[in-house]
Formats: structure tokens, C-alpha cells, sequence
């Protein structure tokens, strides 16, 4: 039997949430996936469904999500189906939804400077997701973010303060990618990804392949 994965997309058309899809389609049929892709929050009513993927990734940006839909992503992810993502298409959601923030493990707060030239650096190169990886720049949102402490940090970049003219974030170091546990789930997130281009960067593309693998129950 193939291993079962939901993508589910939608919310503001600025971070291309549709072509990101497809991207990430692509990765998972390759890693031999059945991969079923919804445009509706609606999808996650359907518990006996949710329970029987393995992984799911969610490419929705600033909405809202009513009860019936968190709760049932939330018990899903609790009972162990995996759930990866990146920049606001996971991290920047439903704004409104602490319970869905606190499964995540963060939430976008600002991009100093917008598109701007900066430095993700690997943190923790023991780790399988970004194993053999080096420090890699990127001209992109550098998203400033309010993150769980509990977070397993892999990645990271500094803010010079100059992004934005905010001279008081001069020095910050910010969590770029993480993993984490909710219950029994494995919670994975990148903040790279403002825009499908991004993924041409191949480290931006084979972190969130590794991460969405090891999130994957």
C-alpha cells in the first residue's frame, strides 16, 4: 500500500500557494507518495480520512479555521500523523488560532525590510535534515517570527538590524527551521518559501524534502 499524503492549499494568493503545491506534489510522487491536494479547510472534517495519511502539508496563509476544522487536524497530528510545512503557508495561518500555533511551534510576526539579502546558518549539522548542508544565502522575506523555546532548532539567521531601519533587532538570532513533537506527531517547519522561486535554491528545496520525510509517520 503507498504511503498517503494531504496537501492542502489556499489563503492569500501573495505567497503563490498553488504553484508551491506543485512543488511539493513533485516531491512527495517521487518519494512515492499517493498524493491527494484540496483547496478547501473543509477537507480536515473528515477524521477517519485525516487519521489514515501519514503526512500532511499545509500551504494556507492568513484565514480562519473554524473549531470543527482545527480539532480534528489537531487530534490527527496528536495521534501521530506527521505535518510539515513552510514560511506562511504553516507559520503564518490562522492568526487567530493559538491552539493551532502551539501544534506549529511558532508564529510570523514581521519581515523587516521585506525582500532583503541574508544568511541562514545550519545550527545543528549532526542532524539528519540538514546533514552535509552549508550556510546558504537567500534574497527573500527574512521572517521574524514569536517561536516555542521547546523548538529542536536546525537552521537559524541573524538580523542586522538594518532590514527595515530596526536598529533594536540588531543581533537576533532567528530560528529559521525546526522540528518538534505534539503528542505523538512529528511537527516539522521552514520559514523559507515566501514564493515558488525560492525553491530554486537547493537547499531551500531538499530541507523542507528531508524534514516533510521525517515528519512523515
Amino acid at each position: 500500500m503507498k504511503k498517503k499524503a494531504l496537501i492542502n492549499w489556499g489563503g492569500w494568493d501573495g505567497h503563490e500557494p498553488e504553484p508551491c503545491a506543485k512543488i511539493v506534489e513533485g516531491i512527495l510522487k517521487r518519494e512515492g507518495y499517493a498524493v491527494e491536494v484540496s483547496s478547501t479547510l473543509d477537507a480536515y472534517l473528515d477524521k477517519e480520512k485525516m487519521m489514515g495519511y501519514g503526512l500532511i502539508v499545509p500551504i494556507w496563509t492568513m484565514s480562519e479555521i473554524t473549531w470543527d476544522q482545527v480539532s480534528v487536524l489537531l487530534e490527527a497530528v496528536r495521534s501521530g500523523v506527521g505535518i510539515a510545512g513552510f514560511h506562511g503557508g504553516m507559520g503564518d495561518s490562522f492568526r487567530a488560532n493559538t491552539d493551532y500555533q502551539f501544534m506549529v511551534g511558532g508564529q510570523w510576526v514581521a519581515h523587516p525590510g521585506n525582500i532583503v539579502d541574508y544568511t541562514v546558518n545550519i545550527t545543528r549539522p549532526e542532524d539528519p535534515i540538514v546533514a552535509g548542508l552549508k550556510d546558504f544565502k537567500m534574497r527573500s522575506e527574512q521572517y521574524y517570527m514569536h517561536t516555542d523555546p521547546g523548538n529542536l532548532v536546525l537552521a537559524a539567521t541573524t538580523f542586522s538590524g538594518k532590514e527595515g531601519d530596526c536598529p533594536w533587532i540588531a543581533g537576533t538570532v532567528m530560528p529559521v527551521v525546526w522540528k518538534r513533537r505534539y503528542g505523538s506527531g512529528k511537527v516539522f517547519y521552514s520559514s523559507l518559501g515566501h514564493v515558488a522561486k525560492d525553491f530554486d535554491v537547493p537547499e531551500v528545496k531538499e530541507i523542507l524534502r528531508r524534514g516533510m520525510l521525517w515528519a512523515a509517520k
